[in-house]
């Protein structure tokens, strides 16, 4: 039976044997008690002052990174305990006895991976003493909050130690390359879309229509109207759950000094800026993960497999974890992982499968991202991207304040023979398929200091970063590297403005930013035209619709009557992404089902596209510019029929805009999608900077102590 029906088919049979008195054996062990006294005590070794600023974010000022750690956990907390909680025990392999049988999966998945265990065995001896001193920071102001807050039922979670934190990084990473659908190609074989959504809502937070994707951009001062260099960092998360941005100020005595995004459970920035220099990150799809059909000697309850003829032992271990069912009592749950020279593998109906996949056992990501935060420059940043290479993908953009900019296709690419196709299952028996170590950074895809001045990525193929002249060669790479080939409309839109502009003012490198049309070449272009072209076989509603498609001029505008038949016809016939391929007769039928869709809900097919796609926070909404996959990007979900208009749920979210003068001077603008308090609904921030992002305005942040103490709103030292 497949990993997903086992989970519910056993949880709903104990739900009846909890009913008839099944006892002892579904009472949840009760955690060792939470030491509040013993937190307060830890967290006295701490000195670390949190100022919040008008917006209410935090800027968090420390002698040492793990006293700045320590804030950070202890500010962020307070705005939104309740998904670092839910980081922390998916870090721990331990979340369905949180959330139940969903979560399920997630610690099946983290407990089979094997990077919980590789973070205890080498918490000591492989992270630094650096590293492990920011992540146990990080841990204790975590601990001090609980510790301050026991009606929150914090203490079913902490103590928080720094292992989880070290693990989050190494149970996070590979997902943003994709790596849970190649489980779930593994275990589910075909991956049934309900799995495939629930996986992805567990450990992405996110709705299969939402693209985490990015738009980063970088013009060193030849290509800028007066001399300046800029940078766009504008990740596309969604708004809300474990991978949503928080903003942070950080500055330590021993060399950060930024302002930027983290996730909930992060103790250091993940991308931002500061006056020396910033960088931005955008998903990647390298082909860095591989798998492999074992040849065993039981394919129900194998021991052994086949390598080059001789039989070696598999290795088993124990998959324990709960799930949660009601009050005081849980499921028990029993698997067993296995483990190849392949990496973890898999018994399945199908047969037994194993995966090499980057990221497997790579715990010195914490590491990285110190020697990230304090570069001074881009040769400094991308040094540590050498020396480490621990992040297994993601793109990155840098610039700094020298002028500098750079572009780096990033993975932890694998050393590999060529000569297989990797695309499809391989034979596991055959020793020349493994991987051999993996390939030194500097054979990746970079664009450094280019002659056209402009660097970009917005999920599209490196081989397309920057101008002509400038770009990767393809002959350079060879196919096993698998170099991402899509070509978004953001790519599209971005070489058109950023690449067709030798002289980028200020305004302009914002207000391309926030462009919100689609390309004539862009999917949702070509299908309109392709619509109109069918013509409409004397249906007269078809024709009122083929002649407001026809009268589209690309754009996502609020005020557009046309963008919403367009757009959502669009997604309804090619994915909420609108990347998929359709035929014709789907993109017809998707036209009618949209017609009928705004007629039941607007009782017209033309309503704006501001009335459809608007920003909710609480009570409040606002229209906004944009659509999936263009610069300003939004993707929405939900009923308007039901709503009267879809909830705007990812795509722009924390955005960063750094500008250094020529000599050196920074000005940094910043905007979030709602504010600092994540959850607290009764702040005066959970909702302060949603106008601004509707408007497509921003804040700038104070970057001094004066400055920010001019308009504090709050000034306190955790624990002190």
């Amino acid at each position: 039976m497949k990993l997903w029906k086992t989970i519910v088919a056993v949880t709903g049979g104990a739900l009846l044997l909890g009913a008839v008195g099944a006892g002892a054996w579904l009472w949840t062990p009760p955690a060792p008690a939470f030491d509040a006294a013993a937190a307060r005590v830890q967290a006295a070794v701490y000195e670390a002052r949190v100022i919040r600023d008008a917006f209410g974010v935090p800027h968090i000022y420390g002698q040492r990174h793990a006293d700045v750690a320590f804030g950070l956990a202890y500010a962020h907390a307070e705005d939104d305990w309740a998904t670092i909680e839910e980081t922390v025990h998916q870090n721990r392999g331990t979340l369905a006895l949180l959330k139940g049988a969903d979560a399920a999966p997630s610690d099946f998945i983290m407990r089979a991976l094997g990077n919980i265990e590789a973070t205890a065995a080498g918490y000591d001896t492989v992270v630094s003493p650096a590293g492990r001193a920011v992540a146990e920071g990080y841990a204790a102001g975590l601990n001090l909050w609980c510790a301050e807050n026991p009606g929150s039922g914090c203490a079913r979670t902490a103590p928080v130690v720094g292992r989880a934190i070290v693990a989050g990084y190494a149970n996070r990473s590979p997902f943003f390359y994709g790596l849970d659908r190649t489980l779930l190609g593994v275990i589910e074989g075909d991956g049934p879309p309900a799995a495939t959504k629930a996986a992805r809502a567990i450990l992405h937070g996110a709705a299969p229509e939402v693209e985490l994707g990015s738009n980063a951009i970088a013009v060193a001062p030849r290509r800028s109207a007066d001399g300046h260099t800029r940078l766009a960092v504008n990740s596309h998360q969604p708004f809300t759950g474990p991978v949503a941005w928080y903003e942070a100020r950080l500055k330590s005595e021993e060399g950060i000094d930024l302002i930027g995004g983290v996730f909930p459970g992060s103790p250091l920035i993940l991308h931002g800026a500061g006056p020396a220099m910033g960088w931005a990150a955008t998903v990647n799809h390298p082909d860095v993960a591989d798998v492999f059909r074992l040849a065993v000697d039981d394919e129900k309850k194998p021991t052994r497999y086949r390598m080059d003829g001789a039989w070696k032992p598999l290795a088993q271990f124990p998959i324990r974890f709960r799930v949660k069912l009601w009050g005081p009592f849980s499921l028990p749950v029993t698997r067993t992982g296995y483990r190849s020279e392949h990496g973890p593998a898999f018994v399945t109906p199908r047969g037994v499968f194993a995966v090499s996949y980057a990221g497997d056992g790579e715990i010195r990501h914490i590491d990285q991202y110190i020697a990230m935060n304090t570069a001074k420059s881009v040769a400094d940043w991308r040094a540590a991207q050498i020396a480490f290479n621990a992040t297994p993908s993601i793109n990155y953009v840098v610039a700094d304040s020298a002028g500098h900019i750079g572009y780096f296709w990033n993975a932890r690419m694998p050393v590999r023979a060529e000569g297989f196709d990797r695309t499809q299952v391989l034979a596991g028996d055959v020793s020349a398929t493994l991987w051999k170590g993996f390939e030194p950074v500097a054979r990746l895809p970079a664009v450094s200091d280019p002659v056209s001045g402009y660097v970009l990525s917005a999920n599209h193929s490196p081989l397309l970063a920057s101008a002509p002249g400038d770009n990767p060669k393809a002959d350079a790479f060879p196919q096993s590297f698998g170099l991402d080939t899509l070509v978004t409309n953001r790519s599209l839109r971005a070489q058109a403005l950023y690449g067709g502009d030798a002289s980028i003012t200020r305004e302009e490198f914002f207000a391309y930013k926030m462009d919100h049309r689609y390309d004539e070449r862009a999917n949702v272009r070509t299908m309109v035209s392709e619509l109109v072209a069918m013509g409409d076989g004397g249906d007269g509603d078809l024709r009122a619709a083929l002649d407001l498609l026809a009268s589209w001029d690309g754009a996502a505008d609020a005020g557009n009557r046309a963008a919403a038949l367009a757009i959502r016809t669009g997604q309804v016939a090619m994915g909420g992404q609108i990347h998929d391929a359709a035929t014709p007769a789907q993109k017809l039928a998707a036209l009618r089902t949209v017609m009928g869709q705004l007629k039941a809900a607007y009782g017209r097919i033309d309503p704006t596209w501001g009335e459809v796609s608007r920003l909710r926070r609480g009570a409040q909404s606002w229209p906004l510019n944009g659509g999936p996959d263009t610069l300003r990007a939004i993707y929405a979900d939900g009923d308007f029929a039901k709503d009267g208009f879809l909830t705007a749920i990812a795509g722009d979210t924390y955005i960063v805009m750094a500008d250094w003068a020529p000599d050196g001077a920074l000005r940094l603008d910043t905007i979030h999608q709602f504010g600092a308090a994540t959850l607290n609904a009764a702040s005066p921030h959970f909702a302060d900077q949603a106008p601004l992002f509707a408007r497509e305005t921003y804040r700038t942040p104070p970057m001094t102590l004066d400055a920010v103490l001019k308009e504090k709103t709050r000034d306190y030292r955790p624990g002190k």
